[in-house]
Formats: C-alpha cells, sequence, structure tokens
C-alpha cells in the first residue's frame, strides 16, 4: 500500500477492530498528512491463554488479524488510503509491540478502549500502557459513544 511520496517520519496507530482503533487512524491522517509523516497501522496478536501450548486446530490468529487490520482501514479511509500507509501484522502482547514500535516514530496513536477491557475504564489497559512507557508523544483517542 506504499505511495511513492516520501516521507520524513512515522505516525504508529494500534489496531484491533473496535470502533476507537478505526477512530485512531482516522484522527491520525491529518497529523500525517500536515507532518508529511507516513502511518504504520500496526495490528498485534497473541495465541489465547486457554490454549496453553497445544495444538491450535484450525486457529489462525495472524490471518485473522491481517483481515481485521485491513476492514479497519478501509472502514477508516473506504477507497481513499492516505500517502505511505503501511499495514503490519504482528505476533506479540499488543502493548509491548506497539511500545517497541514507539521507539522509531514520531508519534503513537491508540484508542483509548480496544476489545476486551472493562467497560467501566476510562482508558483501555493497552493505551495506558502506551501512554506511560512509549518513546514518542502518544495520542490517545476516545469514542464520543464512550461519553
Amino acid at each position: 500500500m506504499t505511495n511513492s511520496k516520501p516521507t520524513s517520519g512515522r505516525i504508529v496507530v494500534g489496531v484491533d477492530g473496535s470502533p476507537c482503533s478505526i477512530l485512531a487512524l482516522k484522527r491520525a491522517r491529518p497529523i500525517a498528512d500536515a507532518s508529511n509523516w507516513g502511518i504504520d497501522a500496526v495490528a498485534a496478536w497473541q495465541y489465547p491463554s486457554y490454549l496453553g501450548a497445544g495444538a491450535i486446530g484450525d486457529i489462525h490468529p495472524d490471518d485473522d488479524a491481517r483481515q481485521f487490520l485491513h476492514n479497519s482501514i478501509e472502514a477508516a479511509f473506504g477507497d481513499d488510503l492516505p500517502v505511505d500507509l503501511e499495514e503490519i501484522v504482528t505476533r506479540g502482547i499488543p502493548s509491548q509491540v506497539l511500545i517497541e514500535a514507539s521507539a522509531e516514530a514520531e508519534m503513537l496513536v491508540v484508542g483509548s478502549r480496544g476489545h476486551g477491557g472493562f467497560v467501566g475504564l476510562l482508558l483501555g489497559s493497552v493505551s495506558s500502557q502506551c501512554a506511560e512507557h512509549a518513546w514518542c508523544p502518544v495520542l490517545v483517542v476516545h469514542s464520543r459513544d464512550h461519553h
């Protein structure tokens, strides 16, 4: 999905398919456009803990993550994709993957609440971990539906 226009930096956006992560993609775009930065849309996955170390059968979390990332990008931008958008799917704990990616980024953008977590929390566990430990500025996007 890379366009030929060179960029000077990257914005990392955490995407889990939730409405807040789609909104985070939308919020990253005007910042990226104004700053001449590219966008790395990052989906991190890990095997569910209830599976243990045994066989996983027909579960394909990498393919599932790739699909929800693609669907989220389509929901955020339709056919009007940002210049220099990269789709990145990585195995790992989402907060750790995003914090590591932040070391090379100009900004990290995450939704305040994604899939999982407790309904009463203002910030989800991933967004709070990123806000505390990221190596770059962090924008935590709140959905109007949660206020």
